[in-house]
């Protein structure tokens, strides 16, 4: 039987990490035929795809947080082959918030991590498709808008560095005091709903933001987007802001409208932003559509993100 060949693309940041290359030789030690690819800059971890697929490796690990996940899994599924044809996905946890990896249950340690992908089968999971005005992208996680989206935009990258997840929360106490709501009409089968709103989440993940729950129902391997929108209501603004900072989760479900959908269209009458994953994209118009098994992933059997049969 042919030893395993996994391909780690790392980001670039995370390079220098020990527990990382000692999990590397630790599973190169069992067998496992492990070449690592390092991003430098953009562009970088679509080639390094585009490389893993034509050397028809068994693994692609993504070695650090939500947006090197997201990266890397969009450029496997703007790829013309079927999931079962494409190189499996599996991640070591090395961002900021890790959101993904967080929700699905992924070991943050890098070898326990790596076990996943040696020991735990493949499974079949969603990806949204997002068609905005400058055309196609992917989202592994979780597509976010209004305040949510603007504080995670907006948090500094050193900010990020020093207090990790936490420095969301303080971006976003900083910006109560300019709260705006986003104007916008949602569409969907057997669903309207037009308004102004605070928050908006569109899941296949549950969680964004540094540990801010949208989606607290999601489910990768379902074939739907659960929707969530914190509308305004009475135009109070700073209490919502507030209840959001604070992720006070009973006062927020109070508030907010759901709905689990195949897929959704999204419209307003100037550019809004969406947060696909981390990576911001702005447009007057959205189409979200959930496409069902679009790559595999190794999780851990147990992901609380699976619909268990």
């Amino acid at each position: 039987m042919d030893s395993p060949r996994w391909r780690l693309i790392l980001n670039g940041k995370s390079a220098g990490n020990d527990a990382l290359r000692a999990a590397v030789v630790h599973w190169r030690e069992r067998g496992v035929r492990v070449d690592v690819r390092v991003t430098w800059e953009s562009g970088d971890a679509g080639r390094y795809v585009d490389e893993a697929v034509a050397d028809a490796v068994d693994t692609i690990v993504a070695g650090g947080g939500d947006g090197t996940l997201s990266e890397i899994a969009a450029a496997l599924a703007h790829r013309e082959e079927t999931a079962e044809a494409l190189p499996a996905l599996a991640l070591i946890p090395m961002g900021t918030a890790n959101d993904f990896a967080t929700a699905a249950g992924i070991p943050t340690a890098p070898d326990e991590a790596l076990g996943l992908a040696a020991e735990a089968a493949a499974i079949a999971i969603d990806l949204l498709r997002v068609e905005a005005d400058d055309g196609p992208h992917w989202c592994i996680n979780l597509a976010s808008g209004g305040f949510g989206t603007e504080v995670t935009v907006e948090t500094d990258e050193k900010l990020k560095k020093m207090l990790g997840g936490l420095a969301y929360v303080i971006t976003g106490i900083a910006r109560l005091g300019r709260i705006e709501p986003v104007a916008a009409d949602l569409r969907g089968p057997d669903f309207a709903w037009s308004g102004g709103f605070l928050a908006l989440g569109l899941g296949n993940g549950r969680q964004a933001g540094g540990g801010q729950v949208l989606c607290p129902d999601a489910w990768i391997n379902d074939g739907q987007i659960d929707l969530t929108v914190l509308p305004v209501l009475n135009g109070d603004l700073a209490t919502v802001g507030t209840l959001l900072t604070r992720r006070d989760s009973e006062a927020l479900e109070r508030l907010t409208r759901r709905a689990r959908l195949p897929a959704l269209e999204l419209s307003a009458a100037k550019p809004f932003t969406l947060n696909l994953d981390g990576e911001p994209v702005r447009s007057r118009h959205f189409r979200v559509t959930c496409v069902p098994g679009r790559l595999r992933m190794h999780l851990p059997p147990d992901c609380p993100l699976l619909v268990q049969d």
